[in-house]
């Protein structure tokens, strides 16, 4: 095992062992549940808006290390970002994890995330890496698609 990978398995399990931002919200803008039945995994995802700031994100995760330390790595790299920079966040590590080609899209600000690049060479795995994400996306575009229909009624 290279040193690089060595320390991306370091960065896996600190996530695993100790994941951020662990638990929920009371009074969080937008909660969704997130499951991958061929793992087990299982999250549920709450965010607490300032307008379009996630001004909170928190995960009640029971799920394999994948699962777990990617939830945990991506309520880090999203926290304090608008709505629109966290879709793209989460669309280029989407493009990561399902792209063959061995690249790492991730600068020193969310360096964390290029630790999960290993996981492509266990396709199985994959489906736990991306569960969180997914999660997160589908939850901001329930709430655009919420917005629009609100917006939709009034007029």
């Amino acid at each position: 095992m290279s040193l690089q990978d060595e320390l991306y398995k370091e960065t896996i399990l600190d996530h695993y062992h100790c994941p951020r931002n662990f638990g929920s919200i009371n009074s969080a803008s937008l909660k969704l549940e997130g499951l991958n039945p061929l793992c087990g995994d299982e999250l549920t995802l709450y965010l607490k808006l300032n307008n379009d700031i996630i001004e909170d994100i928190k995960v009640e995760a029971k799920g394999c290390s994948i699962s777990t330390a990617s939830s945990s790595m991506m309520t880090e790299a999203v926290k304090g970002l608008s709505l629109d920079k966290a879709i793209n966040i989460a669309s280029e590590f989407k493009q990561m994890m399902l792209n063959k080609n061995e690249i790492t899209v991730f600068d020193e600000t969310n360096d964390d995330l290029n630790a999960l690049a290993g996981v492509k060479k266990y396709p199985v795995r994959i489906k736990c890496a991306l569960l969180a994400w997914n999660t997160l996306l589908q939850c901001i575009e329930g709430n655009n698609t919420e917005n629009d229909n609100l917006k939709n009624s009034k007029e």
